[in-house]
């Protein structure tokens, strides 16, 4: 593996960071006071048009989605470039039309959906006219086991009708989200990983109630979407909008979430960036017993440490991004569920600390190291827990050594 930057990489990381530079990151206050003085708490503030309009123009659009529909990159190419919009992550992302949870919604429907599908959702998400929202997660289950899900998707007729409830639904609070893809079982006779099954529900078909908006950390996250919990009551929808054939749910989901949770550790690695160069900043400038903090011990041993675990993790998902490159997405299982486990860990931990050296300021919203530190805590449970992934990580790891090996000596 060459850790070099090829020359599409360079190209696109310069014109990036100066688009950094010169308009996410100016764009951070401005965006603060947009957002205080909205009537809808869930409005878009209107500097976010204005930084896509200037992404689009400088070519930096779509980076995330390789072959014709995106950019082209390959997943390589792409790491250093998503790392950077995670130093802004609630501006960055949704700047370049790079936000989860739209980036996993057109990867689905690029890979799965119809051409009708496409034509009708997959266009205006490229184009930035639209949001979308990934309905999957139930507060009346444990939905880390993706097959517990038991929102009912019956086809009656040329429709499918739709019942449930639906929670954390992601991006389903912003006045643009016109569509949701609903996971649901259709089959409950069937074998286990074949009841589930996806379709696409338009947000104001009849039946559809979002009951309310939930916060993370009391952070309401509207500068993606926001989270919602959502009623299906009877929600009746063309059996064309299903989404791959029936039974297939569980296998797109897992298909969706594998990319997602590859971009979700990129961009942490730039929060963490962030995180050690505003610590850096903080304990250099500051004094306490007649010395800077720089000169504590343990803040030298906070900042070596914080080094050291970030990159080991950018190491680990630089070798996932390649794995996926190369020999594909279900080969890289396992290195997909190691930076799941270790990068959002790592990464709170570093903002930890960035956040203790900043005293009382960094719990405030005068730095971002509160909101930084609420994505990376939300991240070890979004698509799906440290737990479930070290369950199934070690079931492989088992598989692996379950027939004993004849050329390995036995003591």
């Amino acid at each position: 593996m060459d850790f070099r930057y090829d020359e599409t990489t360079e190209r696109l990381r310069e014109r990036l960071l100066r688009f950094m530079a010169e308009c996410v990151h100016p764009a951070e206050p401005v965006f603060e006071q947009q957002a205080a003085r909205r009537v809808d708490p869930w409005a878009v503030p209107p500097v976010v048009a204005d930084l896509q309009a200037e992404a689009r123009r400088r070519g930096l659009w779509n980076l995330f989605l390789p072959g014709e529909h995106g950019a082209g990159l390959t997943n390589l190419q792409y790491a250093p470039l998503a790392e950077i919009t995670g130093r802004c992550p609630w501006l960055a992302p949704v700047a370049l039309n790079c936000a989860a949870p739209d980036t996993g919604n057109m990867e689905l429907l690029a890979q799965f959906g119809s051409s009708a599908q496409r034509e009708r959702w997959l266009t205006p998400l490229l184009e930035g006219r639209i949001r979308s929202a990934f309905a999957m997660t139930e507060p009346a289950v444990a939905s880390s086991d993706a097959t517990n899900i038991v929102t009912r998707i019956e086809r009656v007729g040329d429709d499918y009708v739709v019942n449930g409830r639906k929670w954390f639904i992601t991006g389903a609070m912003d006045p643009r989200c016109v569509v949701f893809v609903v996971m649901g079982r259709t089959d409950p006779a069937a074998p286990r990983h074949r009841q589930h099954s996806q379709i696409l529900v338009p947000r104001d078909a009849a039946g559809v109630t979002v009951r309310r908006g939930m916060t993370t950390f009391g952070y309401d996250d509207s500068d993606h979407g926001g989270h919602a919990e959502i009623d299906f009551v009877d929600v009746r929808v063309p059996a064309a909008n299903l989404v791959g054939a029936e039974g297939s749910g569980f296998a797109i989901s897992q298909a969706r979430l594998g990319p997602g949770r590859v971009h979700h550790c990129m961009r942490l690695i730039g929060m963490a960036e962030r995180a050690i160069e505003l610590m850096c900043r903080r304990v250099v400038d500051r004094r306490a017993f007649g010395a800077p903090l720089a000169e504590q011990g343990v803040v030298r041993d906070w900042i070596a440490e914080s080094r050291v675990r970030l990159e080991q993790a950018r190491l680990l998902v630089l070798k996932t991004a390649w794995l996926m490159d190369t020999v594909g997405n279900r080969q890289a299982h396992t290195e997909i569920q190691a930076i799941k486990i270790a990068v959002p860990a790592a990464v709170e931990w570093i903002v930890d600390r960035a956040v203790q050296t900043h005293g009382a300021a960094g719990v405030s919203q005068d730095t971002p190291l509160a909101r930084l530190w609420t994505r990376a805590r939300a991240l070890r449970l979004a698509d799906g827990p440290d737990e479930v992934h070290r369950q199934s990580l070690a079931r492989r790891e088992l598989r692996r050594h379950a027939a004993p090996d004849p050329a390995v000596g036995r003591v």
